[in-house]
């Protein structure tokens, strides 16, 4: 690994653990405010990462465009109203990494103009602390974005499979239902299709949110 490797590897550790650790918490902490205790009982309303770190799925977002974190543990059967407790702490996990990736944009629209303006970056002249920070907010947005995203696809057992199931009509829900087994085999061809192949599904999904958080909430477009 040469030194610019591990640059962007130890610029990458940090924003990924707060990552997959808030998007884990904040499932945890929905379904606790939805009346199930499940997470709460179990230690994983942490905010301490080795609580949800998994090691493969940590791998996996640090060399490519996807990851996970270990599952919080949720009991429907606990939620006051079922379907809304499911929708809420389900979507609290990719919410919280839009949340994050808009945060970490407008610190790099901040980092820009203190680091001397969009020109001495593009030129070099930036100072040392800056570029690290520049780095830093750039990596956030898009490991935030990817996880969003990726989370967000309707395919078992990722957030927005559970999520599309709650929002079906309950005559469709069964035959949806029916897909779990499907899922894992899809994700799988996303993730040889972008690294194998080079098809670049799941980058081109990506791209597109980064670059409207980019150019709009940082400020580049107007620059």
């Amino acid at each position: 690994m040469d030194k610019l490797d591990l640059f962007n590897l130890l610029i990458r550790v940090p924003v990924l653990l707060l990552a997959l650790t808030l998007h884990e918490f904040c499932h945890g902490y929905f379904a606790y405010r939805m009346g199930d205790p499940t997470a709460y009982l179990q230690g994983r309303l942490s905010l301490n990462p080795l609580r949800h770190l998994d090691p493969l799925g940590a791998l996996c977002l640090l060399f490519a465009p996807i990851g996970w974190a270990k599952p919080v543990p949720i009991n429907p059967l606990n939620f006051h109203d079922r379907r809304k407790g499911i929708l809420v702490s389900t979507a609290a996990g990719p919410g919280s990494n839009l949340v994050q990736a808009v945060a970490f944009a407008l610190l790099l629209r901040f980092v820009l103009h203190a680091g001397g303006g969009v020109e001495a970056f593009l030129t070099g002249r930036e100072p040392p602390f800056y570029h690290v920070a520049f780095m830093l907010c750039d990596v956030g947005v898009w490991i935030n974005v990817g996880l969003a995203i990726f989370n967000c696809l309707p395919l078992f057992p990722l957030d927005g499979f559970h999520i599309t199931l709650q929002l079906l009509p309950p005559a469709s829900r069964e035959r949806f239902a029916g897909m779990k087994l499907y899922g894992p085999f899809l994700i799988l061809g996303l993730v040889l299709a972008e690294n194998v192949l080079e098809v670049h599904i799941l980058r081109s999904l990506i791209t597109t949110p980064v670059d409207f958080l980019l150019d709009y909430v940082t400020g580049l477009k107007g620059l």
